[in-house]
C-alpha cells in the first residue's frame, strides 16, 4: 500500500546538499510503502548477479536514457515525468533485509545495490535506507557491490571501507558523459561528472575497490569520451571498468528523444539516432536476452575496440576481482547463481 507523504523531507536542505546539486524545478511527490520483501532475484542471463536491492522506485536523477523507467508503469504511474518526480520509498528496507539475511537458508551471496534505480538518489540523504541496508550486510558479512552516479555515496565511506577491509564491498561509479554541461542536459539531477571523478578518488583513497561504468555508451554523442573517462577514472584510483550500449525500450525512447531535441540541434539529433540504429542492427532497441546488452555491426566494433584497447593500455581489469564483468563477456552460471568475474 502506497502512502503519499504530505510533507516529504527535502534532500536539498540536508547536510549533504553540496554533494547533490541544485534542486530540480519540478515538484517532488513522495510515497512511502512497507515492502514485503526487499531483495529482487535476477533470472536474466545478461546480468552477472542474482540478487539486487532497490530502496526506491523512480529516480529524481531523471536521466533521459534510464532503462528502469518502464518499471514505474507497474505501479500505475508513467515512465516519463512520473518516474522523475513520483518516488516510492521502501521505508522498512533495512528491517526486511535483516529478516532475509538472518535466515539459515541465506548463503551470503553478493547483493547488487542499484540493480534498478539509484540507491543514492537525493532522497537517500534524508531517509538513509541504503546506509541502513549496508550496515545490515556488514553485520551478516554479506558482500555488496554498488553502482551509482551520485556523489552522495561519499557519506558512507566509513561503512564501505570497513566492509572492504573484509573483502565485502566494491563501488562502481557510472560516468557515460564527460562534459558537465552536456550531462546536465541528459541526466539533469545526477551529480556532475566532475564530482563523480572526485568521488572515485575519495573511495579509492579509503581502500574501497572501485570501478567505472562507461554506460550507457550513446553512439554519436558520447563514444569519443571513452578514452578520457577511462584515463581520469584510472587516475582517480578505479581499477575495474565495463561498458554497455544504450538500451531504449519504447517508453524510454520517447523520453530520450524529447531530451535530445531540447539539448541538441536537429542535425546532431539525427546523427545520434542514425548511430544508434547502426549499433542495433537497424533498430532503436534490442530486447532479446543475450543480445540486448551488446551492440552489433562495424560501428560498435570500433567503439568496443576503443574501450578495450584503452583499458589494456591503462591497466584496467588486470587482476581477477569480484566485480561486474565487461558487457562483451557472458557471465557463466554456477547452478542458478552467476559467477562474478
Amino acid at each position: 500500500m502506497l502512502r503519499p507523504v504530505s510533507n516529504p523531507p527535502n534532500p536539498w536542505s540536508s547536510t549533504h546538499v553540496e554533494w547533490i546539486g541544485e534542486p530540480p524545478a519540478a515538484a517532488l511527490e513522495v510515497f512511502e510503502e512497507k515492502a514485503r520483501a526487499i531483495l529482487a532475484q535476477n533470472e536474466s542471463p545478461d546480468l552477472p548477479f542474482r540478487w539486487s536491492l532497490n530502496p526506491y522506485r523512480g529516480c529524481t536523477h531523471a536521466c533521459a536514457y534510464c532503462y528502469a523507467r518502464p518499471s514505474h508503469q507497474y505501479l500505475g504511474l508513467g515512465a516519463g515525468t512520473d518516474f522523475d518526480r513520483k518516488i516510492v520509498v521502501k521505508v522498512n528496507a533495512p528491517e526486511r533485509l535483516r529478516a532475509t539475511l538472518q535466515r539459515r537458508s541465506w548463503k551470503r551471496e553478493l547483493i547488487m545495490f542499484s540493480g534498478n534505480t539509484d540507491a543514492y538518489q537525493p532522497l537517500e540523504a534524508a531517509y538513509r535506507l541504503t546506509r541502513g541496508c549496508l550496515e545490515v550486510c556488514h553485520v551478516f558479512r554479506t558482500p555488496v557491490a554498488v553502482i551509482t552516479k551520485s556523489a552522495l555515496v561519499r557519506r558512507d565511506i566509513d561503512v564501505l571501507a570497513a566492509m572492504a577491509r573484509d573483502g565485502l564491498a566494491s563501488v562502481f561509479i557510472s560516468i557515460p558523459i564527460l562534459d558537465d554541461a552536456l550531462s546536465r542536459k541528459i541526466e539533469p539531477n545526477a551529480s556532475l561528472p566532475s564530482k563523480r571523478f572526485e568521488t572515485l578518488a575519495l573511495l579509492a583513497g579509503s581502500g574501497i575497490p572501485t570501478g567505472v561504468s562507461v554506460s550507457p555508451v550513446i553512439p554519436g554523442l558520447s563514444e569519443s569520451d571513452i578514452p578520457t573517462i577511462l584515463e581520469r577514472a584510472y587516475a582517480a584510483g578505479a581499477r575495474r571498468a565495463f561498458s554497455i550500449p544504450l538500451r531504449l525500450a519504447p517508453e524510454v525512447e520517447v523520453v530520450f528523444g524529447e531530451r535530445l531535441r531540447s539539448a541538441l540541434d536537429p542535425a546532431r539529433v539525427r546523427h545520434v539516432e542514425s548511430a544508434l540504429r547502426d549499433v542495433r542492427g537497424g533498430k532503436m532497441n534490442e530486447t532479446a536476452f543475450g543480445k540486448r546488452m551488446r551492440g552489433v555491426g562495424a560501428r560498435w566494433e570500433i567503439i568496443a575496440q576503443l574501450f578495450h584497447s584503452t583499458c589494456r593500455r591503462l591497466g584496467f581489469n588486470a587482476e581477477p576481482a569480484d566485480a561486474i564483468p565487461e558487457a562483451s563477456q557472458p557471465a557463466p552460471r554456477i547452478g542458478r547463481q552467476l559467477k562474478l568475474l
